[in-house]
């Protein structure tokens, strides 16, 4: 907190409620500022005073947040949407606040790992052409992948745009029967471009989820539809890649 603020905005952005509900708590002197019963809502709050609801001390809220969620398919990948559910509506209400918004985007029927954040700076690091951030996704697809695709895909896939796209590793897990499952890693973020390459190479996704994204990793325990605040130590990975 680097400025005083409202006693009601700092117990709300600390998670105490809503703006109503932590002035009804002012008023029944549930709240005290330096050991006295607050009294008014307006009550600024500076980062030394010390603030407690029923004797519980408040922190000041971060300046930032950042969770992990893992995408389900069937929400798309949008602060707000008039016909589709979002991936904003995964975050409990607790863990919800004005600003939040994904970092990047996953289709709609794709799955795996989201960052959602209120953090524009880093939003931008992370998804800055010129940053080169690498993105890996598991994938089924209907076709047997080669190794010509995989040198293909090292060398930069024509992909109907002016440029090819950057060099990426393709990992082919099985191919076989006519189907194959692979790990494609890329460096870029153009619209369907897992989607694309593969297409380009006469082959279809089938599934698609996104494993990884910089230093982040979507571990094995984070269902579908759940999320989690990053540790400090993957923040720090983020920010200083």
């Amino acid at each position: 907190m680097k400025k005083a603020v409202r006693l009601d905005k700092f117990l709300a952005d600390a998670g105490a409620g809503t703006r109503s509900e932590v002035k009804k708590l002012i008023q029944k002197g549930r709240v005290q500022v330096n050991g006295a019963a607050a009294k008014k809502p307006e009550e600024k709050i500076a980062e030394t005073d010390e603030v407690l609801l029923d004797g519980e001390r408040i922190g000041a809220a971060p300046e930032f947040v950042y969770y992990l969620l893992h995408k389900p398919a069937g929400y798309v990948s949008a602060t707000e949407d008039s016909r589709d559910r979002t991936v904003l509506e995964l975050i409990p209400p607790e863990l919800r606040r004005k600003g939040l918004f994904p970092v990047g985007r996953l289709d709609k029927d794709t799955e795996g790992l989201l960052l959602i954040t209120d953090d524009g700076a880093l939003a931008h690091e992370l998804l800055s052409p010129k940053k080169h951030v690498e993105k890996t996704y598991y994938a089924q697809v209907e076709g047997e992948m080669t190794p010509v695709d995989a040198a293909s895909f090292e060398e930069g896939i024509d992909i109907g745009e002016k440029n090819r796209t950057l060099p990426a590793k393709l990992e082919i897990l099985s191919s076989k029967g006519g189907k194959s499952e692979i790990l494609l890693t890329i460096c870029e973020g153009k619209f369907h471009q897992v989607k694309r390459m593969v297409k380009a190479v006469g082959k279809e996704v089938t599934y698609l989820k996104r494993i990884s994204m910089g230093s982040l990793i979507l571990s094995e325990d984070l269902k579908k539809g759940e999320c989690r605040p990053l540790t400090e130590n993957e923040i720090k990975g983020l920010k200083n890649r």
